[in-house]
């Protein structure tokens, strides 16, 4: 009997069948004993409180190490990655009605930190493949009153970020990036956040590069680091021998507490030492995982170009609903109850979340609106037909494999054929219940 014939004669788990196990991650995040004695040092020493690099050595140290990292650019230590963003934009003084094109398949913060300068997001459509902002939708949307683009290299993935710098170059926009999601992903040898005016990444205990929680801006402009650091941990950095004396006049503490702590300043050092080998880990096991799915019919991992070097922070996969002829749900649902993780990462275009609508909002106040109502913007009903489409299609699971967990990638895959197998059993189970399908609409 084939592997195809067994899985058909086995049930599946949410249809009352026997599951084929739980996919166990690596223990992740990881925190290396020498991490552990530095974080036990500082607490003995009781250093609390992180005010820059002229009073905290550990802060001097982080800072360092990144930029190295970064091959050498100016690195503000942050609290969070929504810190470093709203950092970002307020390094490059973007505020106040100004506005930035981005994307509206992402992670919230994404938007939130322009929404909490006073700016006003431009939404553009996506590529269907990866999720990523379009660079061919961005000129187009390009007004007199737009200051930057705002890419996010969702899921590790990176953005096409020489066409988003040519096109930022060539209309006077600055480049930002968030790099949350992806820490060591390259395109065209380069790494993420080594092309934009700035970037933000997250360094929370879920990312690719985890702490507890913290985060860090990097650009190559010193004017850019210190206005950024002037929003959020400005009066702890004045003692700092480069601090410009042009802005000592506007030295005060109208700020938001955005300080990064010696604690999370030590993890990221220590970390930076081991996210070289954690990636690989990641790589090594996607590609295993991309040659055991080859033949699935109804689910695939994105294709990438060769000078595309994804990070797997979460693994995202295309699902065929029209060939399944199964919504995305009921299949996530599925591979679910067998072991794996499944889940629509992004719920639905950013656009249609509530409390970007002005026009109609009742729930508590929020700072944007005004801001929001004075440019006269609806996001109501945005076309973004390759948004919808994916959020619609797209069907992630965490991936924190970083030491060898092949039976684990091996069973992931196992899930999938399983499922497929059982194709018939869920149409059935959705015809029952009543859920509408590509084949009843």
């Amino acid at each position: 009997m084939s592997d195809t014939l067994t899985m058909k004669s086995q049930s599946l788990a949410m249809l009352g069948g026997t599951p084929v196990g739980e996919v166990v991650y690596s223990k992740f995040p990881h925190f290396s004993e020498r991490a552990i004695e530095r974080v036990g040092e500082v607490l003995r020493q009781g250093k609390a409180v992180g005010l820059g690099r002229f009073h905290s050595p550990e802060i001097a140290e982080a800072e360092a190490t990144i930029s190295r990292y970064h091959g050498g650019r100016e690195v503000l230590a942050c609290g969070s990655g929504h810190a470093a963003l709203q950092g970002a934009l307020a390094g490059l003084e973007i505020c106040s009605g100004d506005e930035v094109i981005t994307t509206p398949y992402t992670w919230g913060a994404s938007t939130s930190c322009i929404l909490h300068q006073n700016a006003i997001p431009v939404f553009v459509d996506i590529d269907r493949e990866k999720g990523l902002i379009d660079p061919e939708q961005i000129e187009a949307a390009i007004t007199p009153r737009t200051r930057a683009i705002l890419a996010v290299h969702l899921f590790g993935q990176p953005a096409n970020l020489m066409r988003l710098r040519a096109i930022a170059d060539r209309h006077g926009l600055a480049l930002i990036e968030d790099g949350s999601q992806a820490h060591g992903a390259k395109i065209g040898g380069v790494g993420v956040g080594d092309v934009g005016d700035a970037a933000g990444f997250s360094c929370m205990g879920g990312k690719v590069l985890p702490t507890t929680e913290a985060g860090y801006l990097v650009t190559p402009k010193k004017e850019v680091f210190w206005k950024a650091a002037m929003i959020g941990q400005h009066m702890g950095r004045a003692p700092e021998a480069d601090f410009p004396d042009e802005l000592r006049t506007w030295a005060d503490s109208l700020v938001y507490t955005y300080r990064v702590t010696p604690l999370n300043a030590v993890l990221l050092t220590e970390q930076f030492g081991r996210i070289e080998a954690w990636v690989a880990e990641r790589r090594r096991h996607a590609a295993l995982f991309r040659s055991l799915i080859a033949e699935a019919k109804f689910v695939r991992m994105p294709d990438y170009a060769t000078d595309e070097e994804p990070v797997y922070h979460l693994l995202t996969m295309i699902f065929d609903e029209d060939a399944a002829g199964v919504s995305r749900n009921t299949f996530a649902a599925a591979i679910k109850a067998e072991g794996m993780l499944a889940f629509g990462y992004v719920p639905s275009p950013i656009p249609d979340w509530p409390r970007l609508h002005w026009q109609d909002y009742r729930g508590p106040r929020v700072s944007w609106m005004r801001a929001l109502e004075q440019a006269g913007v609806d996001y109501r009903n945005m076309a973004l037909p390759n948004c919808r489409w994916r959020v619609a299609n797209s069907i992630e699971t965490r991936f924190d494999f970083v030491d060898p967990q092949e039976k684990m990638v091996n069973r992931m895959a196992e899930i999938i054929h399983k499922v497929e197998a059982n194709i018939d059993a869920l149409r059935g189970h959705e015809h029952r219940v009543g859920v509408e399908t590509p084949a009843r609409r």
